[in-house]
């Protein structure tokens, strides 16, 4: 046999180890059994006795975060559950258990302090509106989850619930709705919302205080919608609107105050007189703010050629009342239609 074919021949990684083996002496042999054999009996005797040992069982718990009526109980029944166990072997499962009929109650944060302490963080919900049903009042989370019990801190928007309140969470599939738009709001704007309402032609929409109404069609994209309201709402140049169409949050619509049509303050128009307006319309730019209809009567009868958009041509014996209101001072409540 050559050489090359010798050096092209293959050796299985089992042949090199049953070689090894034979050039190993008895005695280190014996010392690697032996170490192997302590591991698997120490690694037995951390699963069997060490992690449910007294030695590392949990002797103080420390239950921060809970702030209802509940807070005593959800800590006691922590406590209870906690002492079970040891810093070794934390049964996460059995303390979602002892909490679970506690609604206000999101999200526990466990950590062990070895070798006797266990701190549990409580995460819970933050109530965003106010429920509003027949059986009375109660706070609710974004989520639609009923917080019974818990403390409201400043003003929060109300929800109307049509039919049953709920044990848990809100029943009425609309009252969600309504509940989730007023949590995705910031905290700074929450404040400012009178309340949440579902329109059949708009969708939702929150009504603020000292402010305009925000049109949020479905309840979806909630986090965008209420970014670009923000971004309206700090506009200098969207004061007075009366309501913020916010349905397409990259392109939101402001709506202000249009004309309206009040007394007579000129006097009959002759036939062949013309009157000249020229209405304006609303501005694009990114958000929208429509402009108030200028009008003018003129002092004389003219006989120029305009087209028909420009100058239209009163009957005789009609009378034409104009008169322009100032979004900006004109009442909300006087008939007027904002158009997007």
């Amino acid at each position: 046999m050559s050489v090359a074919t010798v050096a092209r021949r293959r050796v299985s990684p089992r042949r090199v180890a049953a070689r090894a083996a034979r050039r190993m002496s008895p005695r280190l042999r014996r010392r690697l059994i032996a170490l192997a054999l302590a591991g698997l009996a120490l690694t037995a005797g951390y699963l069997l006795w060490l992690r449910d040992s007294s030695l590392v069982a949990v002797e103080r718990v420390e239950v921060t975060g809970v702030t209802s009526s509940d807070a005593g109980r959800v800590s006691a029944a922590l406590t209870r559950a906690a002492r079970d166990m040891t810093t070794l072997h934390v049964d996460r499962e059995a303390l979602d258990r002892a909490v679970a009929g506690y609604p206000v109650v999101r999200k526990l944060d466990v950590s062990p302090d070895f070798p006797h302490g266990l701190r549990v963080h409580v995460i819970e919900y933050q109530p965003a509106a106010i429920a509003v049903s027949d059986s009375g009042r109660v706070p609710v989370a974004g989520d639609g989850t009923i917080l019974r019990g818990v403390k409201v801190v400043g003003r929060l928007p109300t929800v109307d619930v049509d039919g049953a309140l709920g044990t848990d969470s809100l029943l009425d599939s609309t009252a969600r709705g309504s509940a989730a738009v007023a949590g995705g709001a910031p905290a700074v704007l929450r404040q400012r919302i009178v309340d949440v309402e579902r329109r059949p032609d708009d969708g939702y929409v929150a009504e603020l205080r000292d402010g305009p109404e925000l049109i949020f069609g479905a309840a979806g994209r909630l986090r965008a919608k209420w970014a670009a309201a923000a971004r309206v709402l700090a506009d200098l140049e969207s004061r007075g609107a009366t309501y913020v169409d916010l349905r397409i949050p990259s392109r939101p619509a402001v709506g202000g105050l249009a004309a309206a049509t009040l007394d007579p303050v000129a006097p009959a128009v002759e036939a062949g007189t013309s009157l000249q307006s020229t209405p304006t319309g609303s501005v694009d730019t990114g958000v929208v703010t429509p402009e108030t209809t200028q009008s003018a009567v003129p002092n004389s009868t003219t006989t120029d050629a305009t087209t028909p958009s420009e100058q239209p041509t009163e009957q005789a014996g009609t009378e034409t009342p104009v008169e322009a209101v100032d979004p900006l001072t004109a009442g909300a409540g006087g008939g007027a239609t904002a158009a997007p």
